[in-house]
């Protein structure tokens, strides 16, 4: 059965990544398997974040890549998330703060603002998926990470990068040069 799976996917990661309905055509019956898969994926994603606390989330970007990616790449409707990180690059949490449709989430600077005031955050990392698959940015994507960056920046701290997620590849907006 585990080589029949990974031959059908490809990779244990993106086994681990699909969603549920394709999981459960792939499994069959069987959902004592489905179960302990979800166990892997809920564990590889604790792992990650786990090195990522230890390491500071900004000292590796691979971990990191590899964090938001088994965070995200599984979800079927869109979702924003924002870790929010120390002076030192430490992870003091990761929060999801807006879920949306199929192709678009709402998120408010201000709400984003607000949870980061209270966390005493010094920088902050965006974090979106696109279910469609396609990583890259929409108009709304970079003027919701414009206006983010310039509230921010009001208040003394720094919008790291955005990071957008789709069929498990990664789009940076700031690697890609919009900020």
């Amino acid at each position: 059965m585990a080589a029949s799976l990974l031959r059908q996917f490809g990779s244990l990661a993106a086994l681990l990544s699909a969603p549920d309905q394709v999981m459960q055509e792939a499994v069959g019956q069987t959902p004592a398997l489905r179960v302990t898969l979800r166990l892997v994926q809920e564990a590889a994603v604790r792992l990650h974040k786990a090195r990522l606390k230890r390491a500071g989330v900004l000292a590796n970007r691979t971990q990191l890549k590899a964090y938001l990616s088994a965070m995200l790449a599984h979800e079927r409707i869109e979702q924003v998330r924002v870790l929010f990180l120390d002076a030192a690059h430490r992870l003091l949490a990761d929060e999801m703060l807006g879920r949306g449709t199929v192709d678009h989430t709402p998120i408010y600077p201000r709400e984003v603002m607000r949870r980061a005031l209270e966390l005493e955050a010094r920088i902050l990392v965006l974090v979106h998926n696109h279910p469609s698959g396609d990583p890259s940015p929409s108009q709304d994507d970079i003027l919701m990470t414009q206006r983010i960056t310039q509230a921010a920046s009001l208040l003394g701290m720094t919008v790291w990068d955005h990071v957008i997620i789709g069929s498990g590849r990664l789009f940076s907006l700031k690697e890609e040069g919009f900020f």
